[in-house]
């Protein structure tokens, strides 16, 4: 998507896959890629889960947005700095507004107080909401996130979540933002029952871009947004944030779609 579009603007890009995976390595050695990758002239990265969190130490600093969420998903190498940028939580609102631009948000359940789950949550107040509700299987993470949505946008717009069903009972939508259902970890964040005709359901995995999730979601009768809207635009300001000029994002939309994502 990234070289499409650098195509059609006539530049010469390359973007490529350093898969931690298949090179055998773990997070610990986020600061010796990032090396390799100032070393090798990269002029940046986009960095995902399991990652976002933990590559923060080893940046020279962060923009305001990133600073605030706590997780980075794009870096600028210049200048001999390391810059930490979120593209996640634009990119997730821009998807949203188009996606879902009538969606109530007065109660909103969020699963996932990781990376991606920080940059939703921040978005979705700068979307409107009035309360999150956020569960985690690390209790101290969810508590983390409740405390700084607090901080910055006032006491009580964010708690942790002690009983799921209560709180999708309230709830008019859920986001989800975990690993469950990508393509290397298949199924259900929760329970089929709890979803309800009357929730909306916004994923953030995009590969498959039709997760267990939306499918069982569509069988409830919920209106859905899957995570390719996000994927697209949070690469939009990720390619401006390279390059300094501003890619046509329905253009990059195109070129996602056309890569086999639906």
């Amino acid at each position: 998507m990234h070289e499409q579009e650098a195509a059609e603007l006539g530049l010469r890009y390359i973007y490529k896959l350093i898969d931690l995976n298949e090179l055998n390595l773990c997070a610990e050695t986020l600061g010796e890629l990032l090396t390799a990758a100032e070393r090798t002239g990269f002029q940046g990265l986009n960095i995902t889960h399991p990652c976002k969190q933990s590559v923060i130490p080893y940046l020279t600093t962060l923009s305001d947005e990133a600073g605030a969420i706590s997780a980075v998903n794009t870096i600028v190498l210049r200048d001999g700095q390391r810059i930490g940028h979120n593209t996640d939580a634009s990119g997730f609102a821009a998807s949203f507004r188009q996606g879902l631009p009538d969606a109530s948000l007065q109660h909103v359940v969020l699963l996932g107080a990781g990376g991606a789950g920080a940059a939703v949550a921040h978005a979705v107040f700068g979307l409107g909401a009035e309360h999150l509700t956020i569960f985690d299987l690390e209790h101290q993470r969810a508590q983390s996130l409740a405390a700084k949505i607090c901080s910055r946008f006032g006491d009580g717009r964010a708690s942790v979540g002690a009983d799921l069903d209560a709180a999708m009972s309230a709830a008019e939508g859920l986001i989800h933002a975990t690993p469950t259902g990508m393509a290397a970890h298949p199924g259900l964040p929760l329970p089929e029952h709890l979803l309800c005709a009357n929730h909306w359901v916004a994923e953030v995995v995009y590969f498959p871009l039709e997760t267990d999730l939306l499918r069982a979601a569509k069988r409830r009768g919920c209106r859905t947004l899957d995570g390719g809207g996000m994927a697209v635009y949070q690469a939009v300001e990720a390619f401006r944030l390279f390059t300094g000029i501003q890619p046509d994002a329905a253009r990059m939309r195109r070129h996602f779609v056309s890569m086999g994502a639906r």
